[in-house]
């Protein structure tokens, strides 16, 4: 019993790890979900109450809009205290040398020495004048505050005086003024008066940067968050009143009032409780939707733990620019999200995660649905009209699209809740236009999960198809007929691919290089004999097909070599599947016909092809390297041609691990058929 329970286990052991993966995942979510508990009631602005008559379960107060938090600041702003000071020991020194430097002066010219001494008293008294109103440099910084009030100027013994900035003096006001007051009749005692005090007149009046900055911040700091408030059983809003300003202040008031109080050491557990519950059940929902709508994603664990980790990443990126005020979190590129995803895996997987996601970063956010339908809008705009990343004229239209949809979504909704166009925050389009321009960053991030989870992008196929690559041409100049073989294989499949839904580039690229492993041996393959000689004529039977058979294995080694991606190999594997190389067994046979043939000598050793894209490759490679050997070429010909390789391969069971249809064989049929005949210049056959 017990190894029975153990062989079940080791036989979920797949499934067993998925669900590991996703419960480890919801873990870390709600490890980084905030503690707090959540507001039970959504309202909007300008919309009716659709609750019940809600009255005020505690005393609470009421906090200051956003708005009049920022009016405040603006007021102290352009009414705070600028501070200056005045320096007294450079009026001291002032005078100090301006007596000795009269005094030398005076001792050179004739003059009695009570008269030297009054014009030195003359010349004192007129400089203390002057810095007694005060004497300042001019600079771009005090020309912003001539009008301001109110002004404070810390005197010698630190107490503040009010004054007019407007009073003070220049160094040519002070000298003008000093012009003015030389009356001693002198010319030759005033001029000299006058150049000394020239000589030592500074600057006493400094403004205070540091103090001003100081009472600024200690002022913007104090700025109470409140005003008013609510006492307990007081009614707030009745059903179906409208929810002014007012009334949405108050309801966000008393909303952050509940997700404070109710966020306490019993509170905790259980929001950790109710956090498990809802994003366990985000995570089962996206658990079947891949299992039920994208099998082939849901069987890979590594698809799985992929898309966990973006999910992770947005949500903690946004957690990140949450902590930043002067960051918001609509400069995240969250449209590059569905980009991505849809990139590896299509657009119905990227559309559903992305949801997902979204719903999940709400919890986080400060207006979740505000949020939900400005991303939701953009995100499904954004996934289904840029169809393709591929090129560089998609870049600047994709950064457009984005913005334009960000931007059209915030105004209407901030047109509902505000009532009129005035009262937009216009200044958010910056954060969209960073949002739509950081979307560009998908493009290393396509490469970086390329090279880390083995994924494949249309961009690297690009790359791959193009037939100036290295190995293509390579493989042109070796083996030219095996060349021109690719390309008409790749042009069948794609066209067939497109009819009977896939990756047509996947596909075109694969079938170019299917064959590459054909380049060791070339003169081996008849696509490739232009001389007429034929070396399998020097071969047994076992021989020659061994050498066929091996170009598969060549190829597979040459694709590893060039490190190809795996789902490229993938074609190279499975073009032949398990088939046989039915020309050199059926010659075995007959020159053996008494000896038991062991058959699996000219088997291919697959695998058979796993998906639509490799059985389409399979049937286009078969059916275009068989049309070069009809004798005769019209429409019997190439339709019983086609009929009977693709009806044998499907006897043989090699599509039985594919997704493809008998509808789909009977479209691909047709398909072919009617490019064969295009190809070899048949004219179609009217009844008469």
């Amino acid at each position: 019993m017990k190894s029975q329970f153990l062989n079940k286990i080791r036989n979920q052991h797949e499934f067993i790890f998925k669900v590991l993966i996703l419960l480890l995942t919801v873990i870390c979510v709600v490890f980084l979900f905030p503690r707090e508990a959540k507001f039970k009631y959504e309202f909007q602005k300008n919309k009716a109450w659709g609750h019940q008559d809600l009255y005020a379960p505690v005393d609470f107060a009421i906090l200051k809009s956003s708005q009049e938090i920022e009016k405040e600041k603006s007021n102290i702003q352009k009414s705070h205290v600028l501070y200056f000071a005045k320096d007294i020991k450079i009026e001291n020194d002032a005078a100090r040398n301006l007596k000795s430097n009269l005094s030398k002066a005076f001792s050179r010219i004739e003059i009695n020495s009570n008269d030297k001494e009054l014009y030195q008293n003359l010349g004192v008294n007129l400089l203390s004048q002057v810095y007694s109103i005060g004497v300042y440099l001019p600079n771009s910084e005090l020309d912003k505050v001539v009008d301001h009030q109110p002004i404070l100027l810390i005197n010698e013994n630190n107490i503040g005086e009010e004054f007019e900035f407007s009073d003070l003096l220049t160094i040519s006001d002070a000298l003008t003024s000093l012009k003015s007051e030389l009356t001693t009749h002198n010319n030759t005692i005033d001029s000299l008066i006058y150049t000394k005090i020239e000589e030592v007149l500074h600057p006493n009046i400094f403004f205070d940067s540091k103090l001003t900055n100081e009472n600024l911040t200690n002022e913007l700091k104090n700025i109470s968050p409140t005003r008013g408030g609510i006492l307990s059983g007081q009614k707030i809003i009745s059903t179906g009143e409208i929810i002014t300003e007012e009334k949405f202040i108050i309801l966000q008031s008393l909303k952050s009032n509940y997700e404070e109080k109710n966020t306490n050491s019993t509170g905790l557990s259980w929001i950790l409780v109710g956090q498990f519950i809802i994003i366990s059940i985000l995570f089962y929902a996206l658990f079947i939707f891949l299992k039920n709508v994208s099998s082939e994603l849901f069987t890979d664990n590594k698809n799985i733990a992929f898309l966990t980790l973006i999910m992770l990443s947005y949500l903690t990126l946004t957690i990140i620019v949450n902590k930043f005020t002067s960051l918001n979190i609509y400069m995240i590129p969250f449209c590059s999200f569905p980009l991505l995803i849809r990139t590896f895996f299509g657009n119905r997987v990227a559309l559903f995660v992305y949801l997902v996601t979204i719903f999940i970063i709400s919890f986080v956010v400060q207006n979740p649905f505000e949020f939900i339908l400005i991303e939701m809008i953009t995100g499904i705009i954004t996934l289904f009209t840029i169809l393709n990343v591929n090129k560089r004229s998609e870049l600047f239209y994709t950064i457009l699209i984005i913005f334009v949809a960000y931007a059209i979504s915030y105004i209407g909704f901030s047109i509902i809740q505000e009532g009129t166009i005035a009262k937009v925050n216009w200044s958010k389009l910056t954060w969209f236009a960073i949002s739509s321009g950081l979307t560009l960053f998908i493009y290393p991030l396509i490469y970086l999960f390329e090279k880390v989870f083995g994924y494949i992008s249309d961009v690297t196929l690009l790359e791959l198809s193009d037939t100036n690559n290295k190995l293509l041409r390579e493989l042109n100049l070796k083996a030219p007929g095996t060349f021109q073989h690719s390309l008409q294989v790749a042009n069948l499949a794609e066209e067939a691919i497109r009819e009977v839904g896939g990756n047509p580039l996947l596909v075109r690229t694969g079938a170019l290089y299917h064959d590459i492993g054909k380049m060791l041996a070339p003169a081996y393959f008849i696509e490739n004999q232009t001389s007429g000689i034929n070396p399998h004529d020097d071969l047994s039977y076992e021989e020659s097909a061994s050498i066929i058979i091996n170009h598969v294995v060549n190829g597979v080694e040459i694709a590893k070599k060039h490190q190809l991606p795996e789902q490229i190999i993938d074609f190279i594997r499975t073009h032949h599947g398990t088939s046989k190389t039915q020309y050199f067994l059926r010659l075995f046979a007959a020159d053996n016909p008494d000896l038991n043939i062991d058959d699996e000598m000219f088997k291919y050793p697959g695998p058979i092809p796993f998906n639509k894209e490799t059985a389409v490759v399979m049937m286009a490679d078969s059916v275009e390297a068989a049309s070069r050997s009809l004798k005769v070429y019209n429409t019997d010909s190439i339709t019983q041609l086609v009929t009977l390789i693709i009806d044998s391969q499907v006897d043989e069971n090699q599509f039985i691990n594919t997704e493809i249809t008998f509808k789909h064989i009977a479209e691909v049929k047709k398909l072919f058929i009617k490019k064969l005949m295009n190809i070899y210049h048949v004219r179609v056959e009217y009844p008469k």
